[in-house]
């Protein structure tokens, strides 16, 4: 797999920028704030149609436009695939296949991306939102259809958080909330089989990267921690038993859900509990541990993607691998150890603010971006 181009129109700082990517190693270099990071936003949100960086699509469009759009050539599987997503502020975005009209969820997943930047240390760091959105876009990248069930469970945990607000002092009364609990653990056990699944793929990857760039011994480990017990229900491979389960939680609950006024179960409560040793690294890991288990998700992510890329997986089914102004963050053996795995990827685009922040090891072709205008180096 490989991205030949990047087109943006009105896509944050840019108002028409075109970029033929060559094969292998591509260094975007630029100063803080020159606009790099946005082009890598873009071809991620090409992928997955959601933004590392912010939570809604209507920061993505430039200033003072209504929309925005991001086009991209994939090469993929011996064949040339034009795919294009228009953002529309206040409206539907649309998108294309080859300039023929599509839902934008039938181009999710077309074009596979792993970003590495300085923020993934919240991977370890922070709070459970962000590893449920590193574990959501690992999901939807495996399987893209689980972005509509996604977004389907957001609203209804929306729509019934707004309901027992509305319930709040009126005792028992539970009817209305009925027909929200059913949607709820459908939904959600969807979602959850899909996190199991992708956590239990993912755990090997991650621990052998980790192995690789931490020499003490200590072993990284993770797993999914859920607000209801459904590994059991997930093994017993019954149909229904993660949605039982739900419901069970949703009853068992339901008296204090009612009286906070919040949806307290379901995929929306959950964490990946990542360990570094026998102790969670949230909270116990040294800085320099942390970096390395954000590292090892990123890496281990990578390796699964590649293995998982398609019937013959190999070269064709490698993602891009994205490093965006890391290397000035990591310490000389972890830089090492990034460039090493990155040496061996079919595409690589990193950002960096001078050149001596990438491994001269690596090579490849060098854009300049500035002021809105990315020219290629010599």
């Amino acid at each position: 797999m490989r991205l030949s181009r990047i087109q943006l129109t009105d896509f944050r700082s840019y108002s028409d920028l075109r970029i033929d990517l060559p094969p292998g190693m591509t260094t975007l270099l630029g100063a803080n704030g020159a606009g790099k990071t946005n082009i890598v936003e873009a071809i991620r949100y090409l992928g997955t149609l959601s933004s590392h960086r912010v939570s809604t699509d209507a920061s993505l469009v430039r200033a003072g436009e209504s929309r925005g759009s991001v086009m991209g050539i994939v090469e993929k599987a011996g064949r040339s695939l034009a795919i294009e997503i228009t953002i529309v502020i206040g409206g539907s975005n649309s998108a294309r296949l080859n300039r023929a009209p599509v839902r934008p969820r039938e181009i999710a997943g077309i074009l596979r991306t792993v970003v590495f930047s300085p923020e993934d240390i919240d991977l370890v760091k922070g709070e459970p939102g962000g590893r449920r959105r590193f574990l959501d876009d690992l999901c939807v990248t495996l399987s893209p259809v689980l972005a509509g069930d996604l977004a389907d469970y957001e609203r209804v945990v929306r729509q019934r958080g707004a309901l027992l607000k509305a319930l709040r002092g009126k005792g028992s009364e539970t009817s209305a909330l009925e027909i929200w609990d059913e949607k709820l653990a459908t939904l959600g056990a969807r979602i959850l089989r899909a996190r199991i699944e992708a956590i239990r793929a993912l755990v090997p990857y991650v621990s052998a990267a980790y192995a690789d760039i931490d020499h003490t011994g200590t072993a990284c480990s993770l797993r999914y921690g859920s607000s209801v017990e459904v590994e059991a229900a997930f093994d017993s491979g019954q149909a229904r038993g993660i949605e039982e389960a739900l419901l069970e939680a949703l009853a068992r609950e339901g008296p204090r859900e009612r009286e906070r006024g919040v949806c307290l179960v379901g995929p929306h409560r959950d964490d990946v509990v990542l360990s570094i040793g026998d102790l969670p690294a949230r909270g116990y890991a040294s800085h320099g541990e942390s970096w390395s288990a954000a590292l090892a998700l990123r890496l281990g992510t990578y390796s699964l993607l590649t293995a998982t890329g398609g019937p013959d997986s190999g070269k064709d089914g490698e993602p891009v691998l994205i490093l965006d102004d890391v290397f000035a963050e990591l310490d000389g053996h972890r830089r090492a150890a990034l460039a090493e795995r990155a040496s061996t990827a079919q595409q690589v685009v990193v950002t960096a603010a001078v050149k001596a922040d990438v491994p001269a090891a690596l090579g490849g072709s060098v854009f300049m971006v500035d002021g809105g205008k990315v020219t290629i180096d010599g």
